[in-house]
């Protein structure tokens, strides 16, 4: 490990077999597909801002169309300015057809594993360290799936194969398009050393901008910088960077249905029941500890807290507060759900209490750039 980290880093793990797969100018690509006769074109989806008095922007463009230098967000206005007229097509959004052909795509990643975490129509991460297949390379069962897409759907893709998402997230970016990048262990922080720092996903503008006037510019940049260098001028984004540079990212692939859940709760029922208050406390404790695990698994903050209590008569109360801020931190999370049980409590403990439990619900995921880091710097 190349940075100064004082055992504040965590051991990596490398045993997992992780593939990101991008689809390659998605959007365009399938109108290519249906029509091509814009084969040759450069062809950029999005409204045509000669119909719109001069407004829009671009969704995508294919890869003609970016050597011009338009890119997705940019204004389409200057888009028309960039490429020759006789060159140029403008075509609005059919995102009823995208989602159509992305569904496809995404069956045939679950017919290799259900450990598929969608970013987009057009991506997605995939866990293979166990999969449907029996097949022990990763590599291969990427440059399978490529094929599959490609011969089955029309559609190009690029992929990165290692053993974290960062990682797989570079590698499928590294070389496209139709790329296949893979990464090993030993060779992560070399690979991660030559990038540029606005490879690093997650690196904004600003975060750029300040970092250059550190002179840094490349991940061998951040891999020199002492860890708690980076917390006192990033914070939590800070660290994220240090543990990104070394290769480490211990975040796991969570499925979609998992993903998708409205509310994670956790309660449970009791026999005999519960008359003791600082039992009950307690359980009531230990269930946010695990709530606040599973959010921060998942990089969510709850927005609404739910407290649901019965007692041995079968009377159920459930009580439930939108919170001032969206928090995944187990003791403001606590504070509120004690909150709620409190006035309640008593009636509840002198009859008994058959079942108790907290839900988290009304997610918001963590803003990437802006987390407080939990660590006492000296």
């Amino acid at each position: 490990m190349n940075s100064f980290d004082d055992g504040l880093l965590p051991k990596n793990d490398t045993h997992r077999k992780i593939i990101h797969l991008d689809m390659d100018a998605f959007y365009a690509s399938v109108e290519t597909r249906d029509h091509p006769e814009l084969k040759n074109k450069a062809l950029v989806i999005g409204q045509d801002p000669r119909n719109y008095h001069g407004h829009g922007v671009v969704a995508t463009a294919n890869y003609i169309a970016r050597q011009y230098g338009v890119h997705s967000a940019m204004p389409s206005i200057k888009a028309l300015r960039l490429i020759p007229k006789n060159k140029l097509v403008f075509m609005s959004p059919d995102f009823k057809k995208y989602h159509s052909v992305s569904a496809e795509i995404h069956q045939l990643m679950h017919e290799i594993t259900d450990n598929v975490q969608s970013i987009a129509l057009d991506e997605a991460y995939l866990d293979v360290t166990e999969n449907k297949l029996g097949v022990t390379s990763a590599l291969q069962i990427a440059i399978n799936l490529q094929k599959k897409i490609k011969k089955e759907i029309g559609l190009n893709c690029s992929f990165g194969v290692t053993y974290n998402k960062f990682l797989a997230k570079m590698g499928s970016e590294y070389s496209k398009p139709f790329g296949r990048t893979i990464i090993l262990p030993e060779e992560a922080q070399q690979f991660l050393a030559k990038q540029k720092i606005a490879q690093f996903h997650g690196i904004g503008p600003k975060t750029q901008a300040k970092l250059a006037e550190m002179n840094v510019f490349t991940g061998r940049g951040l891999q020199k910088m002492h860890v708690r260098d980076l917390i006192k001028h990033f914070n939590r984004m800070g660290y994220l960077m240090a543990e990104h540079a070394n290769g480490i990212d211990l975040s796991r692939v969570i499925p979609d249905d998992e993903r998708n859940r409205k509310s994670i709760g956790i309660e449970r029922s009791y026999e005999p029941s519960v008359y003791s208050e600082q039992t009950a406390l307690t359980n009531l404790r230990n269930y946010v500890n695990d709530l606040a695990d599973k959010l921060i698994e998942r990089n969510f903050y709850a927005n609404t807290v739910v407290l649901k209590i019965r007692n041995s008569d079968f009377k159920t109360v459930t009580k439930r507060r939108k919170l001032d801020h969206a928090t995944n931190n187990p003791l403001e999370l606590y504070d509120v759900a004690k909150d709620l049980f409190d006035p309640i409590s008593s009636s509840f403990l002198n009859d008994g209490i058959r079942l108790l439990g907290v839900t988290a619900t009304d997610f918001t995921e963590a803003d990437y750039e802006n987390m407080d880091l939990d660590l006492f710097i000296q």
